[in-house]
């Protein structure tokens, strides 16, 4: 072989091998991808799953063109819109899971960085945004996909304060409170209550000169009262008494919130329902969105603290890899997947970098040091603006990335119209055989109700089979608010004749456990969830 030839075939050879580990590597990682949609049409900031089995996608108004076109006739007109005067263009659009059709909705005013969730009767309450959408409340009753449903933006009431960069809780009652929102440091509720909003001064004692407020994370305690977090301090929040009961232990590492966030979420509420614990993990450095850097290095470090213990202390562990906007989703399991983002940078337009492609598995029942695994890893970079789901079936939607002000496809990191699906291990086909099937479950259960559900396993059942309930939260920026996932009480699980099992369930005993609403009830048998049943819950 000549000197030429062989200084050519030698890389050639190195390369090759080096290709060839990756690909290994990733087959031997658990997990796996699919694409469900080339083109979206959107770009979508809000994601939630329906009742219906459909997802709706958001984006923002203003924006300019996107790649889906409303319905003939269906314009939207806006003389203060500096863009597109004459909007024919969908900025939002629904997701049939069954065929994967995509359908153009029609929003009107601004819904950038806005906030929402579900009501009692599955409807999704959407609220703010930016300029002509600051005080606007919006709803989206979901249908079959078959049917036809759209947005509608309330007209005899708005917000009390204009809330771009707000959280969302649904309440045991039912209601929501609305939390914060950039330039507002005050809480207000849907239905709106008597005397308006009202000071939540904690937000601006934590907002620093990057803001680092925005997007609190909010989380409602088996005890009825708020886990509310933002920068690095968190407060327990009694909203009957709009009082703070007390300050928890700041969260060594630095910002965890917009513009630095990570991500946050509730642990599964199980046994008697008296313990929550609360995991933040990720976010940028303090100073990377004033500075503009995308290339400082992200946040590895994750808390963890028993917000319901009289001494709450955080406990603190370290991902494999730093990581900013990340989106934390409650699995079936009551094992989190962390998934989206980026190593390096902040929050904000064209301002981070090294996207993080490893999903992590988080396994709270594990020891420190162990929690972590590592999954197969996604090949589209999900930056800002993406967004996470859990699906009825158990894979996770991911959908979004914008990291630019407007769409731009020609770019590093161009806007994302691709919707995927990561199907986690337990989705595997070496555990078909032990993957139970709801074959009878009630459409409606009460609190405290107790009920059989019916289930099929090609395996005979060993042990214990789960029936857990996890809601449908609203995901957006690195945080799905309202996220919830409750183990129910059940009693063994007893042969029922023709490859059936019976299982008796207790509801949940109250509104602060399971606010009321619809809830996607997984029959879990050895860590592999079913297809979930919609089951409503109601006083």
């Amino acid at each position: 072989m000549d000197s030429l030839l062989l200084q050519c075939w030698v890389p050639f050879v190195f390369t090759t091998a080096i290709m060839l580990c990756v690909l290994l590597a990733r087959a031997e990682l658990p997990g796996s991808w699919e694409l469900l949609v080339a083109n979206a049409g959107i770009a979508s900031m809000h994601t939630a799953v329906t009742r219906y089995n459909t997802v709706v996608l958001l984006d923002r108004t203003n924006i300019g063109p996107s790649r889906k076109m409303l319905p003939r006739g269906h314009c939207r007109y806006d003389r203060r819109d500096a863009f597109l005067k004459r909007d024919c263009y969908a900025h939002s659009v629904v997701l049939d899971l069954q065929t994967n059709n995509i359908r153009p909705l029609m929003i009107l005013t601004d819904t950038w960085c806005s906030s929402g969730q579900f009501l009692p009767d599955g409807t999704l309450l959407q609220t703010g945004g930016d300029l002509d959408g600051l005080k606007k409340i919006r709803k989206f009753e979901p249908c079959e996909a078959h049917r036809f449903c759209d947005w509608v933006e309330l007209k005899d009431v708005e917000l009390v304060n204009g809330r771009w960069y707000a959280t969302n809780q649904i309440l045991p009652d039912g209601s929501v409170i609305i939390v914060g929102g950039r330039g507002t440091n005050t809480i207000e509720y849907y239905p709106p209550r008597k005397g308006g909003a009202v000071l939540f001064p904690f937000l601006a004692d934590v907002e620093d000169t990057q803001m680092d407020n925005l997007y609190p994370y909010v989380h409602l305690l088996p005890n009825g009262r708020l886990f509310i977090f933002a920068n690095n301090k968190a407060v327990l929040y009694d909203h009957e008494a709009n009082k703070v009961i007390r300050d928890f232990p700041p969260l060594a590492g630095g910002p965890r919130n917009y513009p630095s966030a990570g991500s946050s979420a509730m642990l599964a509420l199980q046994g008697d329902y008296s313990t929550a614990v609360i995991v933040v993990c990720g976010g940028a450095q303090y100073g990377a969105f004033l500075e503009k850097s995308t290339e400082t290095p992200a946040h590895g470090s994750c808390g963890r603290i028993v917000a319901t213990a009289p001494d709450p202390v955080w406990e603190m562990e370290d991902m494999p890899f730093g990581r900013i906007m990340g989106d934390m989703v409650m699995l079936p399991t009551g094992d989190v997947l962390i998934i989206n983002g980026a190593q390096a940078g902040t929050q904000g337009f064209e301002m981070a970098s090294n996207p993080c492609l490893y999903p992590l598995l988080y396994r709270p029942d594990q020891p420190v040091g162990l929690r972590y695994m590592t999954l197969n890893p996604g090949t589209v970079p999900r930056l800002y603006h993406s967004t996470a789901n859990l699906l009825p079936d158990g894979r996770i939607l991911i959908a979004g990335s914008n990291p630019h002000y407007f769409y731009k496809y020609k770019a590093e990191f161009p806007t994302e119209l691709r919707i995927e699906a990561f199907s986690p291990e337990y989705l595997s086909a070496d555990r078909a055989n032990i993957r139970p099937e709801i074959q009878v479950i009630p459409e409606r259960v009460r609190y405290g109700e107790v009920f059989d559900v019916s289930v099929s396993v090609p395996l005979p059942v060993v042990g214990i089979v789960e029936v857990n309930f996890g809601n449908a939260p609203f995901a957006t920026h690195s945080f799905s608010q309202g996220q919830r996932l409750v183990k129910l009480a059940v009693t063994n699980t007893f042969p029922d004749g023709n490859g059936r099992y019976r299982i008796g369930c207790t509801a949940p005993p109250n509104g602060m456990v399971a606010p009321p609403g619809y809830y996607m009830a997984f029959a879990v048998n050895q860590g592999v969830p079913s297809v979930a049943r919609w089951v409503q819950l109601v006083d």
